[in-house]
C-alpha cells in the first residue's frame, strides 16, 4: 500500500504547475469555454479544465487509494477509492480569466463525508507571488511559512462579501447597515475571501448566495484552526454536516470569533 502523501508538498507542487499554466495564456486564450457544463454546474472555461488536468495527475501519480470530488469532472475514484479530496481548480475563476487578483486554488482533504472531516486544508493565489494558506486539523493554520496567531472575538469593522449581484448586494447592504457594518470588501473568490478572516485582514465574512462544498471545504477548516468560526445557514444543522459531495449548496459565513458570526448571523439570517 502507497503512503500517505505530503499533501503539502503535493498541493504547492500543483498550484505552481497551475501558476505556470495561467500565465502561458494569453488575455484571448483565459477566456474561452470548452462549451461543457461543469459537474458543478457553471460553464467550464478552458482554464478550469487545464487546472483540473494538472490537479488530478498529481493526485493520480501518489497511487493512493482517493475519492477525488471536484467542480468540473465530479467525482473520481483512484486505486479504488478511500481519502476524499475536494478540488476548486480555480476559486474564482472570472477573476482569472480577467487578470484580476484573488483567484485561487483550493484543496481540502477528509477522512470522512462531512465539512467536519476535513483534515487539511490549502488555499494559493494564483498570481505571480500570491500567499497560501494552510491548515491541519488540530495543528494550527499557516499563512505561507508564518503560523497565524489565535483570532480574537470582537466587532465587525471590515466585512467581506460574496455572490456579488448587485441586486442580493443591495438587499443585504440595508441590513448590514441596521447592524452597524459600514465596510465592505469584495474579492470574488470565496476560499480567499475566507483566508482573509483567518488572517485576520477581514472580521468576517459572508457569501450572499448559495456555494459549493468546492468553494468552502478547504478554507473553512484554514479559518476554524486560525480560532475563528464558521457557520453553513442553510444546512440541516448550520454547522459543520454539510455534505462534501457537490450537490451542497449554501451560503458560508465565517468571523473572528463566535459572537461577531452570531451577530453576523443574526443580520443576514
Amino acid at each position: 500500500m502507497a503512503p500517505d502523501p505530503d499533501w503539502l508538498e503535493l498541493c504547492r507542487s500543483a498550484v505552481g504547475k497551475v501558476r505556470a499554466m495561467v500565465a502561458q495564456r494569453s488575455s484571448e486564450e483565459l477566456r474561452d469555454y470548452t462549451g461543457d457544463r461543469g459537474e458543478g454546474g457553471d460553464m467550464t472555461l478552458e482554464i478550469d479544465a487545464g487546472a483540473e488536468r494538472i490537479v488530478l495527475a498529481e493526485l493520480e501519480a501518489t497511487g493512493v487509494g482517493l475519492t477525488v470530488i471536484s467542480e468540473e469532472v465530479g467525482q473520481l475514484d483512484y486505486a479504488g477509492g478511500g481519502t476524499r479530496v475536494v478540488i476548486d481548480p480555480i476559486d474564482g475563476s472570472l477573476n482569472a480569466k480577467r487578470r484580476i487578483h484573488g483567484a485561487s486554488l483550493s484543496i481540502a482533504v477528509a477522512e470522512g463525508p462531512a465539512m467536519a472531516d476535513v483534515v487539511f486544508g490549502y488555499v494559493a493565489e494564483l498570481g505571480d507571488g500570491g500567499r497560501e494558506w494552510c491548515a491541519r486539523r488540530g495543528e494550527g493554520a499557516w499563512e505561507g511559512d508564518a503560523r497565524l496567531g489565535t483570532l480574537s472575538d470582537g466587532e465587525i469593522e471590515v466585512l467581506g462579501i460574496e455572490s456579488a449581484d448587485p441586486r442580493i448586494v443591495a438587499a443585504a447592504t440595508e441590513l448590514l447597515k441596521e447592524g452597524g457594518i459600514h465596510r465592505l470588501r469584495i474579492i470574488g473568490a470565496i476560499a480567499t475571501t475566507l483566508c482573509q478572516v483567518a488572517s485576520g485582514r477581514f472580521d468576517a465574512m459572508a457569501s450572499l448566495w448559495p456555494c459549493r462544498s468546492v468553494d468552502a471545504a478547504a478554507a473553512q477548516l484554514i479559518v476554524r484552526e486560525a480560532g475563528g468560526a464558521v457557520v453553513l445557514p442553510d444546512t440541516a444543522d448550520e454547522q459543520l454536516g454539510a455534505d462534501l459531495g457537490l450537490d451542497m449548496r449554501s451560503r458560508v459565513m465565517a468571523a473572528r470569533g463566535p459572537e461577531a458570526l452570531a451577530k453576523l448571523h443574526g443580520m443576514l439570517g
